[in-house]
């Protein structure tokens, strides 16, 4: 039996009296795209920064390529190494280039010498289509452009797997396209992959298993094409018939 990549047993995730997160079970395996979608305030961007341990759970277990990382014993930073995180914002840091973002966690984290992490970049900048790009500054990107060196950037840290919370969310319309297609090109090349999306068309094409929560609980989750042609719940046929 092949250990999943990640594995999330009766997670829960409370801010204060607000119960975010009520008991998640599920579990993505190695290679697998899942797509979890569903409407604001669901709880699907809390469970993905709970997978990467941005938020500490309440209670429940996460299980990342067999690592318990809600054992207080864990080197979470050693487990964040195998985890690549594309955010909403970017968060690229702006005051540096291209390519000294994606050089900086190589050199930190992972200890890489200067002329092997720029290798590194270079490569991954090739991948995304911005390799002339590397000494431009992220104010002079368009947001499709920083989201695809956001990319580029957590390919650089050669992680096992790769979180998306809606990263296509801030963009304009026209620039959506190219980011989503890296996504494919990374899907295809056999990277496992969550991904927090209203991508419809993406989710269907793309995943594997598609996820949808509504108020802190998974209420159906099965075969994208499956589940987005013929729900089974209610509440899932309501969201869809709105977003469709």
């Amino acid at each position: 039996m092949t250990t999943a990549a990640i594995h999330v047993s009766d997670l829960h995730k409370s801010f204060g009296k607000n119960e975010v997160l009520k008991g998640i079970d599920f579990h993505v395996d190695p290679g697998q795209v899942v797509c979890v979608i569903g409407p604001s305030g669901s709880g699907k961007s809390t469970l993905l920064r709970c997978v990467n341990r941005l938020e500490e759970p309440s209670s429940g277990q996460i299980l990342v390529e067999g690592i318990d990382i809600t054992d207080p014993e864990t080197d979470l930073d050693d487990v964040r190494t195998r985890i690549g995180m594309v955010f909403q914002q970017f968060n690229l840091f702006p005051h540096m280039t291209v390519l000294q973002n994606l050089c900086i966690a190589q050199r930190t984290v992972k200890r890489r010498s200067k002329k092997q992490a720029i290798e590194i970049a270079r490569a991954n900048l090739e991948k995304v289509g911005l390799a002339e790009k590397e000494s431009a500054y992220p104010a002079h990107l368009s947001g499709g452009q920083q989201q695809r060196v956001a990319i580029a950037r957590a390919l650089s840290m050669d992680p096992d797997m790769m979180l998306f919370d809606e990263p296509t969310s801030a963009l304009d319309p026209e620039l959506v396209g190219d980011v989503l297609e890296i996504m494919k090109q990374l899907a295809a090349e056999g990277m496992t992959m969550m991904v927090v999306t209203h991508e419809m068309g993406f989710a269907r094409e793309v995943g594997d298993k598609l996820v949808f929560m509504d108020g802190g609980v998974i209420v159906e989750e099965g075969d994208p094409r499956v589940v987005l042609a013929d729900p089974k719940h209610e509440r899932t046929k309501a969201f869809l018939a709105k977003v469709l």
